[in-house]
C-alpha cells in the first residue's frame, strides 16, 4: 500500500474538523499516512482545534497561513509540504465521506492512474440539493464541468471539485499558477497537457452540517467564465 499525505484546507471549519479529523484517521488506520491541515487564520479556532487533535493524533500536521488567500494557494502548499508517496486532497465541511475518500485512495493506488477526481457528475454519484439555492449551484456546476470537458476535451466529469488524488511525482512534475478556485482546472488542465493518466470515481456530495460555504458563485463564475477564455486561448 502506498504512503498518503491527506491534505485539508480549511477557513472556519472549526465544528466540522472536530468531527472529520477523528473519522479519516480511523479510516486510514491501516495505511502510513499524515494528515496537513492548511488553515487561513481561522477567526473561529479551527486552528487551535487542529492543535487539540494533534495532541491525540500525532501524524496531524498545521500550516497557518496569514490571512485567507484562496483555495489554490492553500493546496499548493499542502501539496508541497506533503512527504508520501500519494496527495489526496478533500474539503473538510463534512461534504464527503470518508469510504468515498478512501474509494478515491484505492482507485489511484491500484490502477495504473496518475490523478484520480471523485466526480460529484458522473452517472451513479449523488449530489444533495436539499434547498433552492443548492439547486441551483448543482446547475451551474453541471452546466460548468460539462463545457469544460466538450470545449478541452479531457475525460473527466468534474474540474471543480476538491476531492482527488495524485501521485508524488505527477504533482512535482507541473507548475501552476492560480491560487483561487480555477486551481483546481488548472492542475488537471496540466496534469493531462503533461500525459498523465487521468481516472474518475463518483462520489456522494453532501450538503454541509455546520458553517457557511466559502465559494460566493455571483463572483466565481464571471471569474471562471473569463479564465476558461484565456486557457482556450493559450492552450
Amino acid at each position: 500500500m502506498s504512503s498518503l499525505s491527506i491534505i485539508l484546507p480549511t477557513y472556519n471549519e472549526k465544528d466540522n474538523v472536530k468531527i472529520f479529523i477523528p473519522l479519516l484517521e480511523k479510516k486510514f488506520s491501516g495505511i502510513t499516512h499524515e494528515i496537513i491541515v492548511v488553515d487561513d487564520s481561522s477567526p473561529d479556532g479551527t486552528g487551535e482545534e487542529v492543535i487539540k487533535l494533534a495532541n491525540e493524533i500525532p501524524n496531524i500536521r498545521l500550516i497557518s497561513r496569514k490571512k485567507k488567500n484562496g483555495i489554490g494557494g492553500a493546496l499548493w502548499h499542502g501539496y508541497n509540504n506533503a512527504n508520501n508517496e500519494i496527495i489526496l486532497s478533500c474539503d473538510t465541511d463534512l461534504s464527503f465521506s470518508p469510504d468515498d475518500i478512501m474509494k478515491l485512495y484505492n482507485k489511484i493506488n491500484n490502477e495504473n492512474y496518475d490523478v484520480v477526481i471523485g466526480s460529484r457528475h458522473s452517472n451513479s454519484s449523488g449530489y444533495e440539493t436539499p434547498r433552492l439555492a443548492i439547486k441551483l449551484k448543482y446547475a451551474v456546476s453541471r452546466f460548468g464541468n460539462a463545457l469544460l470537458r466538450k470545449l478541452f476535451n479531457i475525460p473527466v466529469r468534474d474540474f471543480s471539485v476538491n476531492c482527488r488524488a495524485i501521485r508524488q511525482e505527477t504533482w512535482r512534475s507541473l507548475t501552476t499558477k492560480e491560487g483561487g478556485n480555477f486551481f483546481l482546472f488548472e492542475m488537471i488542465f496540466l496534469a493531462q497537457k503533461a500525459g498523465a493518466r487521468i481516472g474518475e470515481i463518483p462520489v456522494m456530495f453532501l450538503d454541509r452540517k455546520y458553517g457557511q460555504s466559502k465559494i460566493n458563485h455571483v463572483i466565481e463564475v464571471p471569474k471562471a467564465f473569463l479564465k476558461m477564455i484565456s486557457y482556450l486561448l493559450h492552450r
